[in-house]
């Protein structure tokens, strides 16, 4: 089996796993981008949603901004165990050291995002279609519409969860800024 049908088989995560759904886009490429991000524990319940408005990047660098919430997110809850979907296969294939990165920009959140996940126990992150991360793309699809008219506090990362009952603002443990 080649690693491309290798990214896409499913794999039963490791008890007491914790998944997120990861997503960034860019409407033009480079354009307005945003991520979003869906976190469920171990028994698949919804725990958190992260969404923030990125100015004009490219899709590239709100994949990975996606992906450093989701491990930020992590590290402040104390979760040991994660399990990362992406459909970037580009990104996924980058983490996983297949591919090399060669951007400086994206190298910059490649390293910060390998540092992340040296801080957690057990990380695993995969790729999957498109339509298996609905809920993290309509969230980056919310936070690029948020930002047509943003004001400074629009573009501030969006934490729900239950852990915090509203917006994070920046600064907050739960919404550093990326």
């Amino acid at each position: 089996m080649d690693q491309r049908s290798q990214d896409l088989v499913p794999v039963v995560p490791k008890p007491g796993t914790h998944t997120a759904h990861v997503d960034g886009g860019a409407r033009g490429n480079p354009g307005p981008a945003a991520y979003g991000v869906v976190i469920h524990d171990p028994t698949r319940k919804k725990i958190a949603e992260l969404s923030q408005y990125l100015g004009h990047r490219t899709n590239n660098y709100a994949e990975y901004s996606g992906l450093l919430a989701a491990l930020r997110y992590a590290i402040a809850h104390h979760i040991q165990s994660l399990r990362i979907i992406s459909d970037s296969e580009l990104m996924v294939r980058q983490m996983k050291g297949i591919y090399k990165v060669r951007h400086p920009e994206l190298r910059k959140l490649y390293d910060e995002a390998q540092h992340l996940t040296s801080q957690i126990e057990h990380v695993e992150i995969r790729h999957a279609l498109r339509e298996h991360n609905r809920d993290a793309d309509r969230l980056a699809n919310q936070a690029m519409d948020r930002g047509k008219t943003s004001t400074r506090a629009e573009a501030e990362p969006r934490i729900q969860s239950e852990f915090a009952e509203k917006s994070t603002p920046r600064g907050h443990a739960n919404g550093d800024a990326i």
